[in-house]
Order: C-alpha cells, then structure tokens, then sequence
C-alpha cells in the first residue's frame, strides 16, 4: 500500500537551473600589462562599450605555452571590472590556475560552447581584394546570436569627433561617416552616403556581421575584432565604390574580404 504525504514548498524561495548570455574572454597571455595596455587602444575610446556584462573567463589558450602561468586573479578582476566586465566564473585552466581563480572568488565552469566561424560564401566572385587583417584582442560571445531587434537609422551626417553606437542591433546611416567619425553595431551597418571614418560591426564579436557602404573609403573597418587600417589600402576595384566587407576563416587566419557591390 502507497502512501502520499503532502510536501511543503519554501514560501521565500525556488531554486531552479538557467542559462544566462555572457562574454568569455578568451586569455591568451599571462602578461596583465600587457592586456590592460591592448584593452586600453581597442576600447579606450568607448568607455560605455560594456555594461557590467557576466564575464567567463577562459584560459584554455594559456595552456599551450604558459601551464604553470600565475595569473594575479585579484588584479586581473580589478582591471576587468574598471572595463565595466563582472568576472563571475574561470573554465580551461591547470589545477593550479583554477585553485588560484577560486581562492579569488570565481567559480569553475566547463568550457563555453563559442560560436564558430562561417565559412566563405561560395557565391562570392573569383576576384576579390582580401588580404591577412590583425586581430585585435576581443572578448567573444557565450550564448548563441539572437535576433537583433529594429535597426537604429541615422538620417544626419556623423561628423568628426562623434561615436554613433547601435547595441544590439543593426546601424544604418543615410548620411556621409566623415572621416575622424565612428560608428559601430553589435550587428551589420549601412551606410548608404560615403564612409570615410571608422566603421566596426559585430562589436560584440558577431562573426556574421557585415558592413555595407555606397562609397567605400573607410579609415578603419573591422568585424568582430577583425580589423584593417589605412595602412593596407583597398583594391581599386572597391576603393570609393560601393562595396561590402566580410569575414572569413582560412588556415592563415581570419580575413576580411572586400567585395564590389554590382548590378
């Protein structure tokens, strides 16, 4: 014979599992100077960037040459939160590391499932101008892409000096990028009027994103911390014409390919 006895659930609380979008930021050197420093010249001039995202902090990359690295976990917190990050968890590294990260207050959690790089377009013309770009340091994305909402629409020229930022979303300028202007997007931007200042979509590390312009003669584009310079001028094939930009993964590294819009 069974006997069902009432169960009595907590008034002032429940517990159950969820799952959380955060930044994991993949640490590729031990050396925190070093990171603080290339923090500073690729968000230096975006102090709003971040907005105390949960941050995972990944060390698998260290453990091809730096194993047995010490990492400073209390000042590697310090100089992750003055970026506006929350150093929350530590997944990839030694025993030792790991010990470290937890004597510092952050949690161990299994390595993040980061998203993979798209693969080159096969309809993508024969000839198109691409050429090895650098990678800058980027915190990448944990929680897979979701749908942007709207677009933010810009309908005035963005003049030297100003930042125009569309988190979470697609940018899209009706009006001339002048040049010492930046604009950036968590998703693709648009520029249908020449852009001749920075432009840098995917911010978020959306390898996706794609940036499209009427009249390409950019400073500096970049997508997903992909970036190119002036230093490495464009093909005569999109140099002010429209063109579009993507990135591609090959064996000698990521690439960002410039093609012409036709038709």
């Amino acid at each position: 014979m069974s006997v069902a006895l009432a169960g009595q659930a907590p008034v002032t609380f429940e517990i159950k599992s969820a799952s959380l979008p955060v930044v994991a930021l993949l640490l590729k050197s031990p050396d925190l100077g070093q990171l603080e420093t290339e923090l500073e010249a690729r968000f230096g001039d975006i102090p709003d960037f971040f907005d105390h995202d949960p941050l995972v902090i990944d060390l698998s990359p260290l453990q091809a040459e730096h194993t047995e690295a010490a990492i400073d976990f209390g000042a590697l917190n310090t100089l992750l939160r003055a970026r506006r990050l929350s150093p929350m968890a530590v997944c990839g590294g030694s025993a030792g590391q790991m010990a470290a990260a937890a004597e510092a207050g952050l949690a161990a959690t299994p390595e993040p499932v980061l998203p993979r790089r798209r693969a080159p377009e096969t309809t993508a013309p024969e000839r198109e101008p691409a050429e090895p770009a650098q990678a800058a340091p980027q915190p990448a994305p944990v929680a897979a892409h979701q749908e942007l909402p709207s677009a933010l629409v810009i309908d005035r020229p963005v003049r030297s000096g100003q930042q125009i930022y569309a988190r979470g979303r697609d940018l899209v300028v009706l009006a001339m990028v002048n040049p010492g202007a930046e604009v950036i997007a968590d998703g693709h931007i648009h520029v249908y009027a020449p852009l001749r200042g920075r432009a840098i979509a995917g911010a978020r590390g959306d390898t996706s994103a794609r940036i499209f312009a009427l009249d390409m003669q950019p400073e500096l584009i970049s997508i997903a911390g992909v970036y190119r310079t002036t230093e490495t001028p464009l093909a005569p094939e999109v140099w002010r014409r429209p063109a579009q930009i993507h990135l591609a993964s090959g064996d000698d590294g990521d690439k960002l390919i410039v093609t012409a819009i036709t038709g």
